[in-house]
């Protein structure tokens, strides 16, 4: 299970990408339906049934199996991990049977949408990637006890269907690669690791609602300001804005609402970073933090940074 987990891209500095394989005009790829043949070669791990008297198969891999049906795979009703990635698919409805699935892989398929929405039986799923599919909306996913989404290098372009009510126990998503403008439309409170790089957001939105958010990857955006961090999120420790079009310190004066949680910050590669004592105006809105870009704070950028603090809330006394 670890080793299956270790797949996920939760990165913190967001440098992995997830792209479908692209196949060449020359190349011929075998499509096929999914056979008993096929699946009992990738049968594997053999456990007792949930009643305690059989035992059945609940691990199987069908990866690079050149599939674009998976019907055959309804009656296998005890696979908990299931890897359908690198095939033609395009329909998961045959899934819904599969109601111990604790973990399911199908990146790298043709998955345009959620027909037949299999996704309300899966009600154990704990870990779903479906990176590098076709899909433009979430309508029909849901998850109760899903921990960890990854759906990076779709082309999703709203995220509407992000709600507590369906998505309680999320604690990771990821997003790179998709097409989002905005962020608004993410309400899960309980979410702690939320990764958008590579998008075309140009507002942050909707934020003040992730009470329990840790890490926020914005790396290769569009963003010219910062508004939009919340006072809300007070559980905010790691910000990567790395790549977007931040000008001067007057776009990331709302740092200072996150000021007392966040200990690193990428800000590298904004035009901001050409200004004079870039680093210095950095720590002087967060005193606190640990980490800018690739350095460390060190012990004299700090204590200069303490001392301007000190003189400014002496000059706005005097005033």
């Amino acid at each position: 299970m670890s080793d299956m987990e270790e797949d996920f891209l939760s990165d913190v500095e967001g440098d992995e990408e997830t792209r479908q394989d692209e196949v060449g005009e020359d190349e011929k790829v075998q499509v096929c339906h999914l056979t008993l043949e096929t699946i009992s070669q990738g049968l594997s791990l053999l456990c007792r049934t949930g009643n305690g008297l059989g035992h059945a198969f609940v691990k199987m891999d069908l990866k690079d199996c050149g599939l674009n049906d998976i019907t055959a795979i309804s009656s296998f009703i005890y696979i908990r991990f299931l890897d359908l990635s690198n095939n033609q698919l395009t329909d998961l409805s045959p899934l819904a049977s599969l109601t111990q699935l604790l973990w399911l892989k199908v990146d790298n398929n043709a998955v345009a949408s959620f027909n037949g929405h299999p996704f309300e039986h899966l009600t154990y799923l704990q870990w779903l990637s479906m990176a590098g599919n076709r899909l433009t909306d979430m309508e029909g996913l849901v998850g109760p006890a899903l921990e960890k989404l990854n759906l990076a290098g779709n082309g999703i372009q709203r995220l509407n269907e992000l709600q507590d009510s369906c998505f309680a126990n999320l604690v990771t998503l990821e997003l790179r690669g998709n097409q989002l403008d905005t962020t608004d439309g993410i309400n899960l409170p309980n979410l702690q690791h939320l990764y958008l790089a590579e998008n075309s957001i140009k507002h942050l939105e909707g934020l003040e609602g992730l009470e329990r958010l840790a890490t926020l990857h914005l790396r290769d955006n569009q963003l010219d300001t910062l508004e939009g961090l919340s006072s809300n999120m007070k559980c905010l420790q790691y910000l990567n804005v790395r790549g977007n079009v931040l000008l001067d310190k007057k776009a990331i004066e709302s740092l200072g609402r996150v000021s007392k949680t966040l200990k690193a910050l990428v800000l590298s590669e904004n035009p901001l970073m050409e200004a004079t004592d870039y680093r210095l105006s950095v720590l002087i809105i967060l005193p606190q933090l640990k980490r800018l870009d690739k350095d460390p704070v060190s012990p004299d950028e700090m204590t200069e940074a303490l001392m301007r603090i000190k003189t400014s809330l002496r000059q706005k006394k005097k005033c």
